[in-house]
């Protein structure tokens, strides 16, 4: 791969997209050819998935088909979006990957871990991120910027805040476990702190720079 793959992860409300976006504008200023994305979505099967996931009216959907559906919309993203766009070179940032599945399924909902890291092996197809930056967000945090953002809330995001905690739990075990690929920022702070820190977590990977060129 010629590429670089970063992943944004934490618990709904923590800034991901906010953080993405800047860095992604940053990147391209320098000329770096940089392809946004999120989970799940990021191609017309995985948006019909999300729909399904985030839609409340689906309040029925029990854990393991929610895993599932995860690993589907996730093994048409790599195959059909995120691999094609590492091997040209580009700078892939996503909103979201497979440990969102361990956090919210595995530590949230019960699902065993390992279950979770078989059911997506194929979806993966064995690409894992060169740094997952997890925004670290105090659970009412999240929530509140949630509210004050005037959407409503989705399927997950209405899920009581013991969930929640839960989920926050687990990406702090997970970084815990694997240190050099992870890099954990405190995200209740200014926007402009959080980026300084998340700027100079991707600096430390673009020692060995993709190809420049024009961005999508």
């Amino acid at each position: 791969m010629k590429g670089k793959f970063i992943v944004f992860e934490g618990i709904d409300g923590s800034g991901k997209t906010t953080q993405l976006n800047l860095l992604a504008d940053d990147l391209r200023s320098r000329g770096f050819a940089v392809l946004n994305t999120r989970e799940p979505g990021g191609t017309r099967v995985g948006e019909l998935i999300r729909e399904i996931l985030l839609d409340p009216a689906y309040g029925e959907l029990v854990p393991r088909a929610e895993a599932l559906l995860y690993a589907a919309a996730r093994a048409q993203h790599v195959a059909q979006v995120i691999l094609p766009a590492l091997r040209e070179g580009r700078i892939v940032l996503c909103d979201r990957f497979l440990d969102s599945s361990l956090a919210y399924q595995g530590f949230g909902r019960g699902i065993e871990v390992g279950l979770l890291e078989r059911i997506n092996e194929p979806a993966t197809d064995g690409l894992a991120p060169d740094l997952t930056i997890i925004l670290d967000s105090g659970i009412e945090d999240g929530m509140d910027r949630i509210s004050l953002s005037g959407r409503d809330a989705d399927r997950i995001e209405r899920e009581a805040r013991a969930f929640h905690r839960k989920v926050r739990s687990g990406y702090l075990e997970l970084a815990a476990r694997d240190p050099s690929r992870y890099s954990v920022v405190n995200a209740n702070r200014p926007v402009g702190q959080v980026y300084a820190d998340v700027l100079r977590a991707v600096e430390e990977i673009l020692n060995a720079s993709p190809e420049k060129g024009s961005g999508t």
